[in-house]
């Protein structure tokens, strides 16, 4: 048996993107089950609440790690930050999928921490490449508004957004609402008086469906307004498909039912009815991140036990996650490599666009500014190694 801990937050800031997400990883963890497990062995998966708050965080962690769980998913970076400390020392590997902090790339500084997917810096490049592409190249002199929750998730994509700027010669506004994001009006009234040629939102859960909602009410262009990875066709929903209609966003992962992996899901678990969750949420856009964080851990399980025939502790996994090459999961995301140098993967993903009704692709997988991206990996990276934090 391999355990797994899923401590998240179910009743605070990111309720609706934790329920879908965490449905598709138990989805992907119950399909490999009713696979016959991985050489024989079976996942148990432990699923705690956190409520996006550290300390819970970091006493569900212990009584994990108590347990003999081998990796960790708190699905928050303020969690995930205040746990990093204890997995490196106790040597428990912790997945930060889309989310945690981003100089958790250095496997070498951060041997334990996977964040395998592109990290904040990397989506804020690749959002910076897209918006400079509709613009010829030339950002020179355009204004761009960054309007993101204040905490630490919202501040993290600052330094490339401002390294970017400097460089490609943009303005940047920033604009901080508090958390969890449900009044937002007086700073949409500062942004208006901008007048951005481009807007870009940073948030998820309810302060993402409420700067969209704004975004709409002050007349912001929304094929001219990019999320980073945290929004949703429920967003969407909440402020009007129709309305809505327009807005892009950077996608890890793959939406939609269209694809080998969620089908196999269906079949052979959600016809069953052994889902976590409702039917309707399978291949919505978070529950696929589930699936694909979940496929990640699965495929390096699978090479821990080559590596290790019948022995599978945290160094175990740790090696198994980082002999992971060009895995997509069947296409549900872009090529992932892993090593003991890289723990980010290659930091591809894509632009799509709200058509009314779904999420449409508008540029195949790419990288954007990664050698920017990496510098500021490890010069933040040497940083924790003398401080600690």
């Amino acid at each position: 048996m391999v355990k797994i801990g899923l401590a998240q937050d179910f009743t605070a800031v990111y309720t609706f993107v934790t329920s879908d997400y965490n449905q598709g990883q138990r989805d992907y963890f119950t399909l490999i089950n009713e696979r016959g497990g991985i050489d024989g062995y079976t996942l148990q998966v432990d699923v705690v609440d956190t409520a996006n708050q550290p300390q819970r965080g970091i006493e569900a962690y212990e009584r994990m790690k108590n347990d003999g769980v081998v990796l960790v998913d708190f699905l928050s970076t303020p969690v995930s930050r205040a746990v990093v400390p204890r997995a490196l020392k106790d040597q428990v590997n912790m997945m930060t999928i889309m989310h945690g902090r981003s100089d958790a790339a250095d496997g070498e500084t951060f041997p334990f921490i996977f964040p395998m997917s592109p990290l904040y810096w990397s989506q804020a490049a690749s959002i910076v490449k897209y918006i400079a592409d509709q613009e010829n190249g030339d950002l020179k002199g355009k204004k761009i508004a960054f309007v993101g929750i204040d905490s630490p998730f919202g501040r993290e994509p600052l330094p490339i957004f401002q390294a970017l700027a400097d460089k490609e010669g943009f303005e940047l506004s920033i604009f901080h609402y508090p958390s969890p994001g449900n009044e937002q009006s007086a700073t949409w009234t500062s942004v208006r008086r901008v007048r951005p040629d481009w807007t870009i939102i940073w948030g998820a859960g309810v302060g993402q469906t409420v700067s969209l909602r704004e975004a709409i009410r002050n007349g912001i262009k929304l094929d001219r307004l990019v999320s980073n990875a945290w929004l949703s066709e429920v967003d969407t929903e909440i402020a009007g498909r129709e309305a809505a209609k327009g807005v892009l966003r950077f996608e890890g992962v793959a939406y939609g039912k269209d694809l080998p992996i969620i089908q196999a899901i269906e079949n052979e678990v959600v016809a069953k009815g052994k889902s976590a969750g409702p039917a309707e949420k399978v291949g919505s856009s978070y529950y696929n991140i589930g699936v694909a964080g979940a496929a990640l851990v699965v495929e390096g399980i699978r090479h821990a036990l080559e590596k290790a025939p019948g022995k599978l502790a945290g160094p175990q996994l740790k090696a198994g996650l980082e002999s992971i090459a060009n895995f997509d999961a069947q296409g549900l995301m872009p090529p992932v490599t892993i090593s003991a140098r890289d723990h980010q993967g290659g930091g591809k993903g894509r632009i799509c666009q709200w058509d009314g009704t779904r999420w449409v692709p508008k540029t195949d997988w790419y990288a954007a500014s990664q050698d920017l991206v990496w510098e500021l990996v490890r010069k933040t990276a040497q940083e924790f190694k003398a401080s600690g934090n």
